[in-house]
């Protein structure tokens, strides 16, 4: 007699083991404790052999079946249903085994101890950021060219160029390690050489190394030229908003007890807010006696009814020795957007929104000028004791001298 649903849903533990036969050797199995699991039994190679299926409910009458009739074909084409199963746990703990993280993982753990603490953190955080959520579960072997291609190019789509070149550097040296220890026979990184853009070439020329980064701003501060430039260029890292914006900022927007500057992005037409650190309020109320009555932050020279020309901050960059070709007004963007991906490891999304991109959410909706407020002030913050940070020159050169070493190496 065939079992029904209902017979093996009434059937309990009695305190023994219990068999009850569905026909051509499945039955269901009930422990003593009553606990239920489908079983078949076969013979192969003339011997009395037993598959365990699954258990009950989860693997319901029906699916049980069409398990024993999968069994069955392999069965009788000459395959040992039992070995077959064997064979496909070795292959998928195999698969795992030589996957893209794990083999990362390990090659990260056997070269961690030669890097620098913040050496290390970057390598690690790319790779989980960047790298991980992409190709980490595929077997190493089995990732090509144009699928790492897609995953660097995602970095490459936010501007992070300089994060995309040490990405796929990292991955090149994963891809080597696991051709050392037989998992891979080929680097795919080195194949992809050239297709992305060189992390020098910008549309605006910018200092990108951290230790010029600290000579540029020691650079501004001792800046013997006119005081009202003087805080425009101070303030031009801090804010790292588009020189129109900074030169045309006016009081009118700047709220110096909620530490925020409010404005109408240029680029986007979008009211944008740019919150205020403690070295930029510093700044700010440093200039406030001089320009505070009027209307524009930083004034023009010949008339108080008009901003600083779009100039000042080139001649003054020229005039402390930094050509057209090393620093630009725009640079600041670039050095903000470089540094906060790839050094201070902010989500691209918050930095995106402080540039006054557009972003938008999972339902692509653009974000309004308060989402992640919170977020982007405590950025800032960082920022700013990052760049005091570089001033000083208290900032872990050692480590950031060997990730540049790093960068273009496949």
């Amino acid at each position: 007699m065939k079992l029904t649903d209902v017979l093996i849903r009434k059937a309990k533990g009695n305190g023994k083991i219990q068999k009850l036969f569905d026909g051509r050797g499945l039955f269901l199995y009930i422990s003593t404790a009553g606990n239920k699991s489908w079983r078949w039994k076969y013979r192969f190679a003339g011997k009395e052999k037993l598959l365990t299926i699954g258990s009950y409910p989860e693997i319901s009458l029906r699916e049980a079946r069409e398990k024993r009739e999968e069994a069955q074909r392999l069965l009788i084409n000459g395959t040992d249903p039992s070995e077959h199963r064997k064979a496909i746990k070795s292959a998928t703990k195999d698969l795992l085994s030589n996957s893209f993280e794990v083999i990362a993982r390990e090659w990260f753990k056997k070269f961690e101890s030669t890097w620098v603490s913040d050496h290390s953190n970057r390598i690690i955080r790319r790779l989980e950021r960047d790298i991980f959520p992409w190709i980490g579960k595929k077997p190493i072997a089995e990732i090509e060219a144009p699928l790492l291609l897609d995953v660097i190019r995602r970095i490459e789509s936010r501007g992070a160029i300089e994060t995309a070149h040490r990405a796929l550097s990292n991955c090149g040296q994963v891809f080597r390690y696991a051709i050392q220890t037989g998992r891979a026979s080929r680097d795919v990184a080195h194949d992809l050489k050239g297709a992305i853009p060189p992390s020098k070439e910008n549309h605006h020329a910018a200092i990108l190394e951290p230790d010029k980064i600290g000579e540029l701003l020691r650079a501004i501060d001792g800046y013997s030229g006119q005081f009202i430039v003087k805080c425009a260029l101070q303030l031009a890292p801090l804010f790292f908003v588009r020189p129109g914006e900074l030169r045309h900022a006016e009081w009118s927007g700047i709220d110096l007890e909620t530490a925020e500057w409010r404005f109408i992005a240029s680029k986007t037409k979008t009211p944008h807010i740019v919150p205020l650190a403690t070295q930029s309020l510093q700044i700010l109320k440093e200039i406030y006696p001089l320009t505070g009555t009027g209307r524009f932050v930083f004034p023009s020279a010949i008339s108080d009814s008009r901003p600083m020309s779009n100039n000042a901050i080139l001649a003054a960059l020229r005039r402390m020795g930094y050509s057209g070709t090393e620093m630009t007004g725009n640079g600041f963007r670039a050095i903000a957007r470089t540094l906060l991906d790839e050094i201070l490891g902010f989500r691209p999304d918050l930095i995106e929104q402080q540039l006054a991109h557009s972003v938008r959410d999972p339902l692509g909706r653009a974000y309004n000028r308060t989402t992640f407020i919170e977020e982007r002030k405590a950025m800032m913050q960082k920022w700013a004791d990052y760049l005091d940070q570089l001033k000083s020159g208290t900032d872990d050169s050692a480590s950031r001298k060997e990730e540049s070493n790093e960068l273009f190496i496949f």
